[in-house]
Parts: structure tokens; sequence; C-alpha cells
């Protein structure tokens, strides 16, 4: 996709140590995505082969990511494709629990508007959109 970065910083000095902060702050841009329909993918800290991390957020949200690649695939994404969509769309990644010993709790917001097609869940199952035609080539997994 085309676009432009437009960025403006601005240092302070001491800056770090007058905010007792460690890592910079950033303000977002005044023109922010409007979404209000999310699907929204959950992951605990237990990781693909069954095994327990207590209370790993990391792992929780890997699972809710891998949850939600895996539930695009059913429409006709390859994998590549969903880990780039989830790169790229403006997707909201929460930490919802770390009171639930011994797992961790972590979900991801996929905005359903982004998609020229419905993808909320239904009685019916998915139905394939992609096709990997010209318009949409499927990429393939490797």
């Amino acid at each position: 996709m085309a676009g432009w970065v437009h960025m403006r910083v601005s240092l302070i000095k001491g800056g770090m140590a007058k905010y007792g902060i460690r890592n910079p702050i950033f303000k977002p841009s005044p023109i922010t995505p409007n979404y209000n329909d999310y699907l929204i993918f959950e992951g605990i800290s237990v990781d693909e082969a069954g095994q327990q991390h207590y209370l790993d957020v990391h792992v929780a949200y890997r699972q809710a990511c891998l949850n939600a690649i895996e539930y695009m695939t059913r429409f006709g994404y390859s994998r590549a494709q969903a880990y780039s969509i989830l790169g790229t769309a403006p997707v909201q990644g929460h930490i919802s629990g770390v009171v639930d010993v011994p797992n961790a709790c972590a979900t991801l917001w996929l905005p359903t508007q982004i998609f020229d097609f419905d993808i909320r869940p239904s009685a019916q199952g998915p139905v394939k959109h992609i096709t990997g035609d010209v318009d949409l080539p499927i990429s393939q997994d490797v």
C-alpha cells in the first residue's frame, strides 16, 4: 500500500528522569480509526503443546493471535495472509486477566468492518470468500 509518515519529535532534556519513566511516550495521530464492531479472540497461558506457563501474558497473547489466524483461514486466507492482516489492521491487544492462577488471559480485538464480507460466526459456519484468484492470490505458508 502507498502511504507516508509525518513525524514530529520533541526531545526534553532529562525528560526520562523528570517524568520518572524508562521508555518513550508517544502521542497518536488525531485521526484515529473508528470501529465499533469487533471479534474478540482469547488466549490463555497454555501453549500449543498443552504446557502451562504460569501467568505468562506473552504466551496468552500468542494464543489469542493464533486463534485469530486459524479462524481467518476458514474464510480462505492463508496463515501468512492472516498474520499480515493482524500486523497491519488496527487490532487491539488487551491483557485481560492475570489473577486467574495459573492462567493469564489476553485478548485480541479484530474489527469486523475492515473486511468486505461478514466474518462473524454463524450457525451455518464459515463461508470461504478468499479463493486465491487474481484479486487476492493465496500466499503460500512455509
